[in-house]
């Protein structure tokens, strides 16, 4: 992952280098305030030519579908292959901040991905929902190969909507087994009320290789407390990828076990692309 706190001007140089290093994806982030996710993945698409690019996530209220089926279909066409959308709800405080927040989040997320899904398809839209409105929309430049679209939601009738609608989940850093194995549940359940043919699970999560526990903590301190905070469990619970490198290829193993289909590594620290070198190279990449 490249992370919001870096700036824009690094995520070339640092989707080239990560490409060379042997990683499968990089994944771009979107929050209120630092970038918007369309353009990063952008920019890292247009550096590189092998790796699949996330955005991770944009939130619906924010964008009419219409216009983000058209950003879509645009890189999805240049970069075939390479592209997988993420949506999400939004943050509640964020959306107020913008007077964005909508009061059906639920039907707004699911009429999305429909309305975007058609588009892409290059299917001719009528839609007259309860959030989405679209009369008569054809996408003139549709992509041969249509991105897929995740969610990265939560709770359980988001992720049971994920299951019915997306064609993945995204779950947030600090998921362990446990917390994986529970929430397949609810995405299963909506699977079987579904259509979509597959499911990639997309499991985030923090790392930072340091043999120095006490420094590992100090280092990692404020983003793994304010993440426990946000999921409303100790720091200690959370599953993470800080501590000695050894450690990493179990910690992926164990997710992979629960379910998981990609593991996505969020570096935290002053030297991301030297901690993601290190873990590609424990994982023999």
């Amino acid at each position: 992952m490249f992370d919001r706190e870096r700036a824009p001007e690094e995520l070339p140089g640092f989707a080239r280098d990560l490409e060379a290093a042997g990683a499968d994806d990089l994944w771009v982030v979107e929050d209120l305030g630092w970038a918007g996710s369309v353009s990063a993945a952008a920019l890292a698409l247009a550096a590189t030519e092998r790796l699949r690019v996330g955005i991770g996530i944009a939130p619906v209220p924010l964008r009419n579908p219409a216009l983000l089926a058209m950003e879509l279909a645009t890189l999805a066409r240049v970069h075939p292959g390479r592209l997988v959308a993420g949506l999400g709800h939004g943050v509640p405080e964020w959306m107020r901040k913008v007077g964005a927040e909508s009061p059906a989040k639920l039907a707004l997320l699911e009429e999305t991905l429909h309305a975007v899904r058609d588009l892409l398809d290059g299917r001719t839209v009528t839609r007259h929902g309860r959030t989405v409105t679209i009369d008569g929309l054809t996408l003139v430049h549709p992509p041969t190969q249509p991105p897929p679209l995740v969610t990265g939601v939560v709770r359980p009738r988001s992720l049971e909507l994920s299951g019915r609608s997306a064609d993945g989940t995204i779950l947030a850093e600090g998921t362990g087994p446990g917390r994986l194995t529970e929430a397949l549940t609810h995405i299963n359940r909506g699977r079987a009320a579904g259509d979509r043919p597959a499911h990639e699970v997309i499991v985030f999560a923090f790392l930072h290789t340091d043999d120095d526990p006490t420094r590992a903590t100090r280092t990692t301190a404020d983003m793994v407390n304010g993440q426990a905070a946000w999921m409303g469990v100790p720091p200690a619970d959370l599953f993470t990828l800080i501590g000695p490198a050894s450690e990493i290829p179990e910690h992926v193993a164990a997710l992979h076990e629960a379910g998981a289909t990609t593991v996505v590594l969020r570096p935290l620290g002053p030297d991301p692309l030297g901690q993601a070198r290190t873990a590609l190279e424990a994982l023999d990449r």
